[in-house]
């Protein structure tokens, strides 16, 4: 099996339920915010202790490049999300008053 396949394969069913009617209502923004910061946090975590592991030889190269593959996906993530806010915010800024 195609591990690309099988990664689109989680990350859709994963998201699947962010579509359907009604599942945005349950959450305040907050908790939102809360949760991707907590995301972001353990995707970190997981991959520096990828990275160690590979590092004493307790860890499959390719779990390793798996693990530097998702922490790269998540920092550019937030650095998309960050540019995102200040954009917001200058613009803000800008207003006339």
């Amino acid at each position: 099996m195609d591990l690309n396949a099988f990664s689109a394969a989680q990350g859709y069913a994963q998201a699947k339920p962010a579509t359907e009617p009604g599942a945005t209502g349950t959450t305040t923004p907050s908790e939102v915010i809360r949760n991707a910061a907590t995301d972001f946090a353990q995707t970190l975590a997981q991959g520096e202790a990828t990275a160690q592991a590979a590092m004493t030889g307790d860890a499959d190269p390719h779990a390793l490049v798996h693990a530097l593959a998702q922490t790269e996906l998540a920092v550019e993530t937030a650095i998309t999300v960050r540019d995102k806010v200040v954009e917001a915010y200058q613009e803000i800024l800008r207003m006339p008053v």
